[in-house]
């Protein structure tokens, strides 16, 4: 029997829906970490909350790639890792800028957003598991989405360590963390999609 198609086409959708879905729960949490993180002066929520903001951006970028040709999706994956590269950066840039000015992160106001959001992608994470070893830039969005639980975990602790040692420090050292880490994960998606691209020549 020929192959129709039908298979490949059942999966692209399965894999939009994860992926709207996915940009939903992102795109809030952005938004409710930032002003979170705002309010309470921490450098983890900040951090976070571009993770998520980055997440979003490419879970964006990966439902315009579910139904295109292989080069697109290695382009999709390029620039979300190039997104999150920047991000990640950033939130390291921001963690110096507060460093120096001052902070005082109110712990918690740290806990009561990293539990809901830890939870959020931990469900997107799961959904995204079945894929996870999948196309170029369905590797790209869970491998954004393992970060985000990284660092929802990290925020947590410092959240913790805030609020026993009446410190900013643990604070300011996660949200570096972050930063950090959310750029390795980046480097990660560019040599990933940077191998798929020389392997499709």
């Amino acid at each position: 029997m020929s192959d129709c198609g039908c298979h490949a086409e059942v999966n692209s959708a399965e894999a939009g829906r994860t992926l709207r879905l996915a940009l939903a729960l992102n795109a809030g949490m952005f938004v409710i970490e930032m002003i979170g993180g705002i309010i309470g002066e921490s450098s983890g929520l900040i951090a976070d909350s571009l993770d998520m903001l980055a997440d979003a951006s490419a879970y964006g970028i990966a439902i315009a790639a579910v139904s295109r040709g292989a080069l697109f999706k290695v382009r999709a994956a390029t620039v979300s890792g190039a997104i999150l590269l920047l991000l990640g950066l950033g939130a390291c840039a921001a963690v110096i800028v507060r460093a120096i000015t001052g902070s005082e992160p109110e712990s918690l106001i740290m806990a009561a957003l990293a539990i809901p959001a830890l939870v959020v992608n931990t469900i997107v994470l799961r959904l995204l598991s079945k894929h996870r070893n999948g196309e170029v830039h369905l590797r790209a969005t869970w491998i954004f989405t393992r970060a985000d639980v990284v660092a929802n975990v990290a925020v947590l602790i410092a959240a913790l360590l805030v609020f026993v040692t009446d410190s900013r420090y643990p604070d300011l050292v996660v949200g570096f963390g972050i930063g950090l880490y959310v750029t390795r994960e980046a480097l990660e998606i560019l040599k990933d999609a940077a191998q798929e691209r020389a392997a499709s020549r």
